[in-house]
């Protein structure tokens, strides 16, 4: 067994002996994305496991051992990981913790405290949480090298261009299934190239992103019009079918198509946010430099998936970062970067600009960040554009599924109200 080692502060460390041994827990968020970053972590030398379980049994844990007042998202990670240590079959001295870390102002920066604190109270403070982070926290055993984060953005970019395409042809497909079949093909091909080395230069990228489209493409459809529904929100309840109550499942169901903004929009966000702090609150010239060399270069790979799209005859393509902040200037300044900040405003703007006026705003109850960049300006963007139909959906352990899908019934009514008054508007023209 692994020697439990530990820092001056007296934090429990992942070690060089921990990766050989250890079988890593990773929670779920991003079912297509986070399939491909266990697998790009175990061709690092990791033994990872994704976590799926859900129900509420994870609720019940989240509140047995993280206080009720804590956001949604921890609640439901630390009850997920809790529960997968129960129940898993796993030897809890055998298992470690992986959780991502942004700092900033909410309550997300104490996740990492939160778990380790339900861990001992659980009596499982042996088990080391590793903080995936830029310079929160350091482990022997865990390093974010050139080489990792660089899989990491392609396997991010090849993530959202599937989850793009497979959610324009889903709601459409004729044979029920096709979508998810080729989905999972691709997620296997993908990790298949990730570890022979192929698929990690652009000129590969570009042509994938190509041949992606093509695939996708020839999936039979009906060729129905349906209304688009866009989703925004709190990073882990917009994206997460935990956190959201499969969110996109219950619109599939209701005939609608799910528009979900992809997450490379706020990598670029968070990276963009450093050299934000440099201008509003000076600092490093040589730190400037650096963030936005990271900024240009996931740019430029966001740029080659937009003009994939746009190639192909039969997918809608996004608008590149530097629209987004074009649209929110009017709205939010960039120094409105807590949680989500001003990018939730600039998804929301973008997704009625390009044809998505119908949107979910979907945020923990209590996020303060995003209840204001969210629900607060809300008014402001109907007030601007009458056609915006928005409704925002509160996530807690408190809130009943049926009064949340009720809201969103509500808000499809309008939906389909509005539709059927501008068909009957071009009629008459």
């Amino acid at each position: 067994m692994a020697t439990l080692c530990y820092d001056s502060s007296g934090r429990l460390l992942f070690t060089e002996e921990m990766k050989k041994e250890y079988t890593i827990f990773m929670p779920q968020m991003l079912p297509i994305h986070f399939e491909m970053f266990r697998q790009i972590l175990e061709l690092e030398g990791y033994r990872v496991v994704q976590l799926n379980n859900s129900g509420q049994a994870v609720v019940d844990e989240g509140l047995k051992y993280v206080h009720n007042d804590t956001c949604y998202p921890a609640l439901l990670v630390i009850g997920q990981f809790i529960d997968a240590i129960k129940n898993s079959g796993y030897d809890p001295h055998k298992i470690a913790l992986f959780i991502t870390q942004t700092g900033g102002g909410c309550r997300a920066s104490n996740y990492i405290h939160l778990l380790r604190k339900a861990l001992e109270k659980a009596g499982m403070p042996y088990i080391p949480v590793v903080s995936i982070s830029f310079g929160v926290e350091k482990n022997p055993g865990f390093k974010l090298t050139i080489p990792l984060l660089r899989r990491m953005v392609y396997a991010m970019m090849y993530g959202d261009l599937i989850m793009n395409i497979a959610n324009q042809v889903r709601p459409y497909e004729v044979n029920a299934g096709d979508t998810d079949a080729l989905v999972a093909h691709w997620q296997q091909k993908l990790v298949d190239g990730f570890q022979a080395g192929q698929f990690m230069r652009r000129k590969y990228m570009r042509a994938l992103f190509d041949k992606l489209c093509q695939e996708f493409s020839v999936i039979p459809v009906t060729g129905e019009e349906k209304i688009r529904v866009g989703v925004v929100g709190e990073i882990y309840v917009k994206y997460s079918p935990l956190g959201n109550n499969n969110l996109e499942q219950f619109l599939l169901a209701e005939g609608v198509e799910p528009v979900v903004p992809g997450l490379t929009d706020f990598i670029i966000f968070k990276i963009y946010n450093r050299e934000v702090d440099v201008d509003i609150y000076g600092g490093s010239a040589i730190k400037r430099l650096v963030v936005r060399f990271m900024k240009r270069y996931v740019e430029y790979c966001q740029q080659d998936m937009i003009n994939a799209l746009k190639r192909s005859d039969r997918f809608r393509a996004p608008g590149p970062f530097s629209e987004l902040q074009k649209l929110a200037k009017d709205y939010l300044g960039p120094g409105n970067k807590m949680g989500e900040g001003w990018l939730l405003t600039a998804e929301m703007l973008e997704l009625i600009h390009t044809g998505t006026p119908n949107i979910v705003c979907a945020q923990p109850f209590g996020c303060l960040p995003n209840h204001i960049v969210g629900k607060g300006m809300i008014r402001k963007i109907k007030d601007n554009i009458p056609t915006s139909n928005i409704v925002s959906i509160d996530y807690d352990p408190g809130a009943t599924r049926i009064n949340q899908e009720n809201r969103i019934k509500l808000m499809l009514s309008n939906a389909k109200r509005n539709q059927y008054e501008d068909k009957a508007l071009s009629s008459h023209i």
